[in-house]
């Protein structure tokens, strides 16, 4: 089980992302984070896994607090978290098989990983992966020929083989097309239940997130401001978490166009909300 207590998160700035943040996931269930650009849920997805370091806070998976880990123990953890992103963070000039690899690399020496050595079962397991997200006869193609949606699914594939105990999803489908985004959305929620593992999800999509989610957790301002069924998500809901209890109005009480008003703190993002994180390592592969 995930356990979040009271996470925070300051940059240098002064700005605050995340202001006591506090979470349980569990089971086979998908939590689906929804809410404005800036409000924080990046930040919060990449404090969980350590990619982004939280100003206060801890972060439990299966009563383990990652926040006080040494790097090398924090490495180890890590092997428990599949984390799935925006950008897809494959490289590219590397195969298929290669990248699905790379999940892998933290259960295999320095040495062999520089090879690219990995043991048989491995392969096996990876092969077997592919097949399930629908790129069978990729594994020798370059990452780089591949379309949004196949480039998704390989980060996907690449997150599977590490046997997480959980997944951690960063906007799986913001750069793919609405069939693409269901396609994606079907085959996490099929992974959560037939690997019995949390999925936890931030989605700009909204209907997406009520279409598949168990549980959806809306963000504002680096703070929870709800939580509960998709089916409890209302219009009401919905001012809560975009619009700051506001109802949504074609002019604002000045007369202005709504579009037109100055964005408030809320509307502006903060260092690390919009996928890159405090200390520049997105881009790594041992994820």
């Amino acid at each position: 089980m995930l356990s979040v207590e009271n996470l925070k998160k300051t940059y240098d700035t002064g700005d605050e992302a995340l202001k006591g943040v506090s979470m349980e996931v569990s089971g086979d269930e998908v939590v689906a984070i929804i809410g404005p650009s800036g409000a924080g849920k990046s930040t919060f997805i990449r404090c969980i896994n350590q990619l982004t370091e939280p100003t206060a806070g801890s972060v439990e998976l299966d009563g383990v607090d990652l926040t006080r880990l040494s790097t090398g123990d924090l490495r180890n953890q890590r092997r428990n978290m599949g984390m799935i992103f925006q950008e897809y963070g494959l490289v590219d000039r590397l195969t298929v098989m290669e990248n699905v690899l790379s999940g892998r690399l933290g259960y295999v020496s320095a040495w062999n990983a520089f090879r690219r050595n990995f043991p048989p079962e491995d392969v096996r397991h990876a092969r077997a992966t592919l097949d399930r997200v629908g790129l069978a006869g990729y594994d020798d193609n370059r990452a780089d020929e591949l379309s949004g949606g196949q480039r998704q699914r390989v980060g996907i594939a690449r997150a599977v083989v590490q046997r997480p105990k959980i997944l951690l999803v960063d906007e799986p489908t913001s750069s793919l097309d609405p069939e693409s985004s269901r396609a994606v959305m079907d085959l996490l929620t099929e992974i959560a239940r037939e690997e019995n593992i949390p999925v936890l999800i931030n989605i700009h999509e909204v209907e997406l997130a009520l279409d598949y989610a168990d549980r959806v957790v809306g963000f504002a301002d680096g703070l929870v401001v709800f939580e509960g069924d998709p089916d409890e998500v209302d219009g009401d809901v919905r001012d809560t978490i975009y619009r700051g209890g506001e109802p949504k109005s074609d002019e604002s009480a000045h007369g202005e166009p709504a579009g037109d008003r100055p964005a408030d703190d809320s509307d502006r993002a903060v260092p690390g909300t919009d996928g890159e994180d405090d200390r520049s390592v997105a881009r790594r592969t041992d994820v």
